[in-house]
């Protein structure tokens, strides 16, 4: 009975506990949101190992990939690989500006990659394209390594590190492609205030085992020149290398080739000339030795209408203790006479002057009183008070020539006398015709100097105003743009060596030309007898007076119209000056008087008649010795 009860006590007591745990169990039960957290955090704490995991493995993957790639650019650059891993590995840019120069600088290569010249339009005035020499990849700037691991690489495809600092008011822009944290190349570019010209240097730093020293560094320079002007037939007659060697000589490649090539040795300077911009490269260490090239890109004017001239300069600097260190300027901007003549570099040997006396007659004369001119008044009124002024300079040269042509045309009765008194002995005919003019005391080369003085003038003239950039874009009357061609009517067709627009300016000049030459031509045309065997000089004469005219309308219509108002301001004072000297200074009734007068003095031979008859007369005598 005591076991059944002890059994009971104890069932009892189990389902009280039992109904006490599971009392426990649900009050202490999560609720659903608890649930629902928990289930949460689980899911963190799986999506966290998960991600460790990728991560890791990423991690892994990442570190074998950049090892190889690492392996791969020290297969490719040796040293240099550790350019490519520098932050800086990048295409990037840099600019450094002033007032009238913008540059930009690419990481990549480290070469100027955009030049703009502030203040001026291209093709247009106020077209809002600004002039750029370099844009679009036009132009790239390249040394060539050799490497003692014998690699031969390429700064133009490599990652230079910039830095940007000032001196000053200078703006300081370093690039440096490394080899290690104090080993590099550097470029170093100083762009001053209101300067086209910056300084730039090449040295080089620690690379003494990485660099070939037996081997030169080559620097190679090339650019494709845009077209800037409204004519670029025009533009492009004009843009060609110039360079400066051997101690200040100077030469340059023929612009009208379709390829030109040089060599030359001591350079100090290569520029290349784009017309009225040029760029230029200048080292105070000359190149030992250049390689020059000029590639002409307009086949078809039509077509071609982007580019004018490929250009190249390739030449070696040299490696002195495993080291590379050379001083050197860049130039973007005008090709002004007074601004690169202010360098005193030889700069102003860049623009076309002339050789000789045409180009010292343009520097010390005419470039100074055209810009003392301009200084105070309008271009197109500058050109025509120049002309004048040069024209009253030349008068009295001007005045010879008439006077001599006057005593010419006061003697054609008698030379007609006697070219038909002696018609059938042409010898004995032009021994009378010299003693005639003894005894008047004419010279009938007198008329000839004149004109021969006035040519180093008139080619000086046809180089200056081609030359002067201050007339670019400047207007007058109708011509908006004096340093090109005076479009009046676009042709819908072409005309071969004529153009497919109509100039007015070069219309006038030919027919001032062509009323100045009918009134010189009708008084010389008669003024000499005819030379038995030689050509008919009035025929050819009057056929002058109509091609001439016509060859100027066909050469200058895609000319400066500055040069053609010159030309038609010219001819007109001639005509002007000539008519005074007509009518009211010498007179043929006086010049007719005073040929008597002399005729009646003894008559005294000059050399060259003296010359002249003694020549004629070992010429009659030998004639007479074969009868």
């Amino acid at each position: 009975m005591e076991e059944k009860k002890f059994d009971l006590k104890s069932i009892i007591g189990f389902v009280l506990i039992s109904v006490v745990m599971i009392w426990m169990l649900y009050s202490n039960a999560p609720t659903q949101e608890e649930i629902d957290a928990e289930k949460a955090k689980q899911e963190q704490v799986d999506t966290a190992k998960a991600v460790a995991n990728k991560i890791s493995n990423e991690t892994v993957a990442v570190a074998e990939m950049d090892s190889l790639q690492q392996s791969k650019l020290q297969a490719q650059l040796g040293s240099f690989a550790y350019s490519a891993s520098l932050p800086s590995a990048t295409n990037a840019v840099t600019e450094i500006k002033n007032d009238v120069l913008s540059l930009k600088i690419s990481n990549k290569g480290g070469y100027i990659s955009e030049a703009t010249v502030i203040g001026y339009d291209q093709f247009e005035k106020e077209s809002g394209k600004l002039i750029q020499l370099i844009k679009d990849n036009n132009a790239n700037f390249n040394l060539t390594l050799n490497t003692a691991d014998n690699r031969v690489l390429h700064t133009k495809d490599m990652y230079f590190e910039p830095k940007l600092s000032t001196e000053g008011e200078n703006q300081v822009l370093t690039m440096q492609l490394k080899a290690g944290p104090n080993q590099f190349l550097e470029y170093r570019y100083v762009l001053k205030p209101k300067e086209y010209m910056l300084d730039f240097a090449i040295r080089s730093q620690g690379l003494e085992n990485v660099i070939n020293p037996s081997k030169p560094i080559d620097l190679e320079w090339q650019m494709k020149t845009y077209r800037n002007e409204k004519s670029i037939s025009y533009e492009n007659r004009y843009s060609e290398i110039v360079f400066e060697y051997e101690g200040g000589k100077d030469d340059y490649l023929n612009a009208q080739k379709a390829l030109a090539e040089d060599t030359a040795e001591e350079v100090t300077y290569v520029a290349f000339k784009q017309h009225h911009f040029t760029s230029i490269l200048l080292t105070d260490t000359p190149f030992k030795v250049a390689e020059l090239k000029s590639e002409n890109l307009v086949q078809n004017e039509d077509v071609d209408t982007l580019f004018t001239k490929n250009f190249s300069l390739k030449a070696p600097l040299e490696v002195k203790n495993g080291a590379v260190a050379y001083n050197m300027n860049w130039y973007y901007g005008p090709a002004k006479y007074q601004i690169l003549n202010d360098y005193h570099r030889n700069l102003d040997e860049i623009m076309p002057l002339g050789w000789g006396i045409f180009g010292w007659i343009n520097r010390w004369i005419f470039i100074p009183v055209f810009g003392f001119i301009s200084g105070f008044l309008p271009y197109g009124i500058s050109i025509i008070v120049f002309t004048i002024l040069v024209r009253l300079v030349m008068s009295p040269v001007t005045y010879k020539s008439y006077v001599s042509q006057a005593k010419m045309k006061v003697l054609r009765p008698e030379i007609a006398e006697l070219n038909e008194k002696f018609k059938d002995n042409p010898m004995k005919k032009q021994q009378e015709t010299m003693k005639l003019y003894g005894k008047a005391g004419v010279n009938p080369m007198a008329g000839c100097i004149p004109a021969l003085m006035q040519m180093p003038v008139f080619y000086a003239l046809f180089q200056f105003f081609p030359s002067m950039f201050d007339l670019r874009q400047k207007s007058f009357l109708w011509a908006d743009d004096l340093s090109s061609y005076d479009s009046i009517y676009q042709l819908p067709f072409k005309i071969p060596f004529y153009g497919d627009h109509v100039s007015l300016f070069p219309i006038l000049a030919s027919v001032a030309i062509f009323f100045y030459m009918r009134m010189t031509t009708g008084d010389q045309q008669m003024s000499a007898p005819q030379q038995e065997g030689m050509p008919d000089m009035g025929k050819i004469m009057k056929m002058m007076l109509y091609i001439s005219p016509v060859m100027m309308l066909f050469f200058f219509n895609n000319y400066a119209s500055g040069l053609s108002l010159y030309y038609f301001i010219s001819n007109l004072i001639t005509i002007g000056i000539m008519l005074v000297i007509k009518n009211y200074i010498v007179k043929e009734d006086k010049i007719h008087a005073k040929i008597q007068e002399n005729k009646a003095k003894p008559s005294k031979e000059s050399k060259f008649q003296k010359k002249m008859r003694e020549m004629m007369e070992q010429a009659e005598a030998q004639k007479n010795a074969k009868k």
